[in-house]
């Protein structure tokens, strides 16, 4: 926070269900801001911004993170960032003798050798590792990034996926003699959006691109024909994901991917990498497809309205169950478990 993404989204949900609930929080985070959210304080410490990467800047540990968490004494301790900030937390959370849960939300594997940043492979999980073992709990968005972890050896892993607003995100009947074809999410190099020139050109396909970031200047200029819409946020998102007939995610290194969710409550068919998150997310061959190369050839399987419609009706069914309340209500479970509680109280 500030930031707008799907680690700050789910961070905000979470706070927003614990204040539901009667349960009482506090963030610690990096960068200037507000010094409080909807009612819980934030606590701010400095930030700095890594080459390359300037719209995610990393949070400087500070002894007064160690301060505030001893005067605040919490039940346990959230940590939703693997990098430097989350590592303090973790060891002043030691310190205290407070419980931690430790969310993966990032594959800085993969994060980093999209950005170039010269951390190998084998570094990065080497860090992942070193962290998230010292938690009491590992929590883990999709199956394919439990499998990882512990491939990795890091202990006590358990699942613990996103809910969407299925309200907000709801499909709704439009009519278009052409099939828009639509991406929305980061434009950063993690996301290889320039896969979208695969079907640029394709006649009567219409592409839009909804989001913003470091590589929209470059993808602008690749992609001539596609509509930019920019960065989008409720509502607005919303209507963005529902103008769509197809919803593509070319992304090979998700370890949820909240963007698929939310086309999948729209009642999109989705197009997505077969890797990482959308494994979990999308039925290949019926809410959508999977794909290892050529994305041509699945978006003119979906000219089909017929089939649109039916991976759609699927598509819509399959989140209904995954709301903020249900997942949060998940979250609390696994709290009360670090701290030894029934989820009946923690509830």
């Amino acid at each position: 926070m500030p930031q707008v993404n799907g680690v700050t989204n789910s961070v905000l949900r979470v706070l927003e269900h614990l204040r539901r609930r009667g349960h009482e929080a506090m963030v610690v985070a990096p960068g200037a801001g507000e010094d409080s959210i909807h009612g819980t304080p934030v606590m701010r410490v400095p930030a700095v911004d890594v080459p390359i990467v300037t719209s995610l800047p990393i949070g400087v540990p500070s002894p007064k993170v160690l301060h505030a968490v001893a005067d605040f004494q919490p039940d346990v301790v959230h940590l939703a960032s693997p990098f430097v900030l989350g590592a303090y937390g973790l060891r002043a959370a030691r310190k205290l003798d407070v419980p931690t849960v430790a969310v993966y939300q990032t594959d800085v594997a993969g994060f980093a050798g999209s950005y170039g940043l010269g951390l190998t492979k084998r570094a990065a999980w080497r860090w992942t590792k070193r962290l998230h073992t010292l938690a009491d709990r590992t929590l883990a968005p999709s199956s394919s990034a439990v499998e990882a972890l512990e491939e990795h050896g890091v202990p006590r892993v358990h699942r613990w996926g996103r809910g969407v607003d299925i309200e907000l995100f709801h499909p709704r009947q439009r009519q278009n003699d052409q099939l828009t074809v639509g991406y929305v999410g980061r434009l950063a190099p993690e996301k290889q959006v320039h896969r979208l020139k695969e079907i640029h050109d394709m006649p009567g396909v219409k592409l839009r691109v909804v989001g913003d970031g470091p590589d929209r200047e470059q993808l602008e200029k690749d992609l001539p024909n596609a509509e930019f819409l920019g960065f989008r946020t409720g509502a607005a998102l919303a209507e963005a994901y529902a103008s769509l007939d197809v919803f593509v995610h070319t992304g090979p290194h998700e370890t949820f991917c909240q963007a698929v969710q939310e086309a999948l409550a729209t009642g999109l068919p989705v197009l997505a990498p077969n890797a990482g998150g959308p494994r979990d997310l999308v039925a290949h061959g019926r809410t959508g497809y999977l794909f290892s190369d050529d994305i041509a050839r699945y978006v003119e399987l979906l000219r089909d309205p017929l089939l649109r419609k039916r991976f759609g009706l699927a598509a819509r069914k399959s989140v209904l169950t995954r709301t903020w309340p249900a997942i949060c209500d998940e979250l609390l479970g696994h709290y009360a478990a670090v701290i030894g509680l029934t989820h009946q109280a923690a509830a």
